[in-house]
């Protein structure tokens, strides 16, 4: 793959690979360290990527990795668990904005497993089989994860919804 063809295929993913990234960190600026290590690890191994293969998933494989690596590396410090989420495209009412965090917050608190699932499935849209080969897991093992992470998901947003009923009159 000629240097300026891969330049332009990895710019067209940097997106999704941002989003992943905050999904795995929670933080922004360790999101945009771990792209930068994704984009780095691709450029240099870049010959052995297939032309015929998925670029996509290839790279969220090869990001999926270096959080592995790194937390492999050093303990991660628990961080607040909405630090620096992306603001919605559309502005949001309060009540709205409060069920976004809960969400969010709910998903900071998954186990790492659970929430790469969940982000590469609901958030990236990757199908079951890429995102079990993303992560390095059986199909029924991510589907396993993806279950009991909805599942903490909904229980999560279910114990918060009698405050936010109170703060916003809805049932």
């Amino acid at each position: 793959m000629a240097d300026r063809d891969l330049a332009e295929r990895l710019s067209d993913h940097i997106a999704g690979l941002r989003r992943y990234a905050f999904a795995l960190t929670g933080s922004r600026l360790e999101a945009e360290d771990l792209v930068q290590e994704t984009l780095t690890r691709a450029i240099a191994g870049a010959g052995s990527f297939r032309r015929s293969g998925n670029l996509r998933a290839w790279l969220f494989s090869i990001m999926h990795n270096a959080f592995i690596s790194a937390m492999r590396r050093r303990q991660l410090a628990e961080r607040a668990p909405n630090e620096g989420w992306p603001e919605p495209v559309q502005p949001a009412t309060q009540l709205t904005r409060l069920e976004i965090r809960d969400v969010l917050e709910a998903l900071a608190r998954l186990p790492e497993a659970q929430r790469a699932a969940i982000s590469l499935v609901a958030l990236e849209e990757f199908t079951y089989q890429d995102a079990a080969r993303i992560v390095g897991v059986p199909l029924g093992t991510l589907m396993s994860r993806l279950a009991r992470g909805r599942e903490a998901l909904r229980r999560a947003v279910d114990s918060s919804r009698p405050a936010l009923r109170a703060i916003g009159g809805r049932e």
